[in-house]
């Protein structure tokens, strides 16, 4: 039995050995898993994110990617691993909120990841090879009636915010056209600007390169308001089309079972990164806003956008392909 003489010790070392965990971490290097193929918009985010962190991890910390099934094959590794809070996820609404009602996953997105916060919300911006010969919604709508079903959109996968919004656009406009997922924005992109797929509603954060480069053509935005980045593009709504605003957003999150000390310092590191003048000048260089919410907010929007896309997937009959 230990005597109170003891016990005093041994509580205070107990108490203290999760801080003493969370100031020796991380002893080894931290990797960022995503989703998504080199180049989109997550892959850039991720990586900015890795160069701003490895300084004061005082460790390595790569990116590493593993696209396909709607960015879930990352979030499933990441619920996967082990604890310590050196595997990390960088996330979209994609997965954390799309793909779970589409897809039969193995793991629990609310569940098995931990929220550690709100990167950025993106806006997506529906472009067009700029070869093609319509210069606005209207006249690619009139195109789409002229020639039904022979329009292909192209998405990063099934589930994605750009399957959805390519899915409400044309519910909305009562069109026809075929979706062709692949396993990134930026695979999808060779494909846009060689006019194989004819358009594609894509996040600011991966079409803006092809737009400054004048190989894609932008003819809205799909949100509330138009983007700082992209001032003289109408949003649908302006066009005439209503109900078909989809933004995506971008959240980091971390192994559930993670130490709490390790998960705060997480928060604490991402907070502080985002506060860089630099990092918030990358973020609306992307057409995008810098993450403002507290990591109990991040947690409660993703949960709310989880029952938001479970009803709108369910509303518009939306199923994975091949059913």
């Amino acid at each position: 039995m230990i005597s109170r003489r003891h016990w005093l010790p041994l509580a205070a070392a107990l108490a203290f050995a999760p801080l003493a965990h969370a100031q020796g971490w991380p002893d080894k290097p931290v990797r960022i898993m995503v989703g998504a193929s080199p180049g989109g918009g997550t892959d850039i985010l991720a990586r900015m994110l890795a160069e701003k962190f490895a300084p004061d991890f005082k460790q390595s910390v790569v990116v590493e990617n593993r696209p396909g099934a709607s960015n879930t094959i990352a979030a499933e590794l990441t619920a996967r691993a082990a604890p310590d809070g050196t595997t990390l996820l960088l996330a979209t609404n994609t997965g954390q909120a799309i793909a779970p009602h589409l897809l039969k996953l193995k793991f629990d997105p609310l569940k098995d990841l931990v929220p550690v916060g709100l990167v950025a919300v993106m806006p997506n911006v529906l472009v067009v090879p700029a070869t093609a010969p319509y210069r606005n919604v209207k006249e690619l709508l009139a195109a789409m009636v002229e020639k039904p079903g022979s329009f292909k959109y192209a998405s990063s996968g099934i589930g994605s915010t750009q399957h959805i919004a390519g899915e409400a656009f044309t519910l909305i406009t009562n069109t026809k056209a075929i979706h062709i997922p692949y396993k990134g924005s930026s695979q999808a992109h060779v494909d846009v600007i060689s006019g194989e797929v004819s358009m594609m509603f894509d996040s600011t954060s991966s079409a803006m390169s092809q737009i400054r480069a004048g190989k894609f053509r932008p003819l809205a935005v799909t949100a509330e308001k138009r983007s700082q980045e992209l001032p003289d593009v109408p949003t649908l709504a302006e066009q005439g089309v209503r109900g078909a605003d989809v933004t995506t957003w971008y959240g980091m999150y971390v192994t559930a079972g993670t130490p709490k000390p390790v998960v705060d310092r997480l928060v604490a590191e991402l907070n502080k990164v985002l506060k860089l003048p630099d990092v918030q000048a990358r973020i609306r260089g992307l057409g995008g806003d810098v993450g403002a919410l507290s990591v109990e907010q991040f947690a409660e929007m993703n949960r709310q956008e989880y029952e938001r896309f479970g009803k709108l997937v369910k509303d518009a009959n939306i199923k994975p392909e091949g059913q």
